[in-house]
């Protein structure tokens, strides 16, 4: 049997991550961490003050991990090559990490270690900022992620069997590419509108209201 003083953080969490891999969240628990490393439950505590904290960590690790493969996918790439490839990415990240993923799309209280989420968000801004610019990198990439996610949980749950297309994922895509990569429909009239053509539009919308 390790003694306490023989492990670490990383060892803890590393044990946690098969764990969850192969019992789900549900099962995840501190006592049956140290079990599985052959220590008494007392010496996680040095490390991970309860499941919330433990839960925490692992959100941080598979958002580490996901970074490393969008930063893998996205290397060299042109800036709507590295987004398709990212895409891809994330969803096979997603579906082989199944419960890693699902820890890290959890709600998790914000006095616990976000670096690595932080890290991935930022990552994700940067690559959208490419096509979309820097006004609109951050919502574009809110719009991004929700389609991935959404993506993720329908094929997760089968909701739509057989009836739901496999183009319907680059169908998305392309739409969401073609959203940033045109600046809005409204920002783009406004700005080819002469000054003083808007000042009487505005005039006239005062005295019809």
């Amino acid at each position: 049997m390790p003694y306490p003083s023989k492990t670490d953080r990383q060892t803890i969490l590393s044990a946690a991550v098969k764990e969850l891999a192969c019992k789900g969240i549900r099962d995840l628990s501190l006592r049956n961490l140290a079990a599985s490393l052959g220590l008494a439950p007392n010496a996680l505590y040095r490390y991970f003050s309860d499941r919330s904290a433990l839960e925490a960590a692992l959100a941080n690790e598979a958002a580490r991990r996901l970074e490393q493969a969008l930063r893998k996918a996205a290397g060299g790439c042109e800036p709507v090559t590295s987004i398709r490839k990212m895409s891809s990415a994330y969803m096979k990240f997603a579906k082989d990490n199944r419960h890693l993923y699902e820890v890290m799309m959890s709600l998790h209280a914000p006095e616990h270690d976000a670096a690595s989420l932080n890290s991935l968000w930022a990552f994700t801004v940067e690559q959208v900022q490419r096509i979309a610019g820097p006004d609109r990198a951050a919502q574009a990439s809110v719009a991004l992620w929700a389609f991935l996610h959404g993506a993720v949980t329908l094929e997760a749950g089968q909701v739509l069997g057989d009836r739901k297309p496999a183009s319907g994922l680059e169908f998305g895509l392309d739409a969401w590419l073609m959203a940033v990569s045109t600046p809005a429909a409204g920002e783009a009239a406004f700005s080819k509108t002469p000054r003083s053509k808007r000042k009487y539009n505005r005039q006239r919308t005062r005295r019809t209201s």
